[in-house]
């Protein structure tokens, strides 16, 4: 049976996949180039925290990230039409993988042994940098150099997360906590257009 932190991993994947593959149809890309923009983003933030955690990326071990993947694209390919036309599908299942993915990366970092700022990071990362390589791939301006809130929702997440696993509570109630307040950060801060300042240069480079 798959554990819970298993589950959490796999629904990420899906829900990042079919972000993904969202962008790459409105971009007109064919079957395998959606494929291929669904894997990045489902699996890029994980390789390059397992990567620099010094263990094998979890896809190599395990073929399910990339099955999960081909059902996400499987998915769109079948209710293609009805997810175009909800403009909202891209936000909310980018936001759920996002959650889903920072509490992930937290708590194995954690597992580990790392110290907790280093679980915050690396839930930053396994979050928001499947969608960094997604929209790089796509020719988009990341998300999380865009003045909506992003990866500071993972941040906010990752902290929720240590503060509930210093104080004793179970693993579970952890990610739980940590998930809803990454998912709660991005959805009140785009409903309000909540954003961090821009950074300003002189008025010289602001005419050019």
């Amino acid at each position: 049976m798959p554990t819970f932190v298993q589950v959490l991993d796999f629904i990420g994947t899906f829900a990042f996949a079919i972000s993904g593959i969202r962008l790459a149809s409105a971009k007109r890309f064919d079957w395998f180039g959606a494929y291929v923009v669904g894997l990045v983003t489902a699996i890029g933030g994980g390789t390059i925290r397992d990567l620099l955690l010094d263990v094998t990326p979890a896809w190599m071990i395990d073929p399910i990230y990339l099955i999960c993947t081909a059902l996400a694209l499987l998915w769109v390919i079948i209710f293609g039409r009805s997810l175009i036309r909800l403009n909202n599908t891209f936000f909310i299942f980018d936001t759920i993988g996002l959650a889903l993915f920072t509490v992930v990366g937290a708590g194995k970092s954690l597992a580990l042994g790392y110290p907790f700022w280093v679980a915050i990071i690396m839930g930053s990362i396994t979050g928001a940098a499947g969608g960094v390589i997604r929209d790089v791939f796509i020719n988009e301006i990341p998300l999380i150099f865009r003045k909506e809130i992003y990866a500071m929702a993972c941040v906010a997440g990752g902290v929720a997360y240590w503060l509930c696993d210093i104080v004793g509570i179970e693993s579970y109630i952890c990610q739980l906590v940590g998930g809803t307040v990454v998912f709660l950060t991005r959805i009140l801060a785009v409903k309000y257009h909540i954003c961090l300042p821009i950074l300003k240069g002189n008025d010289e480079q602001e005419n050019n």
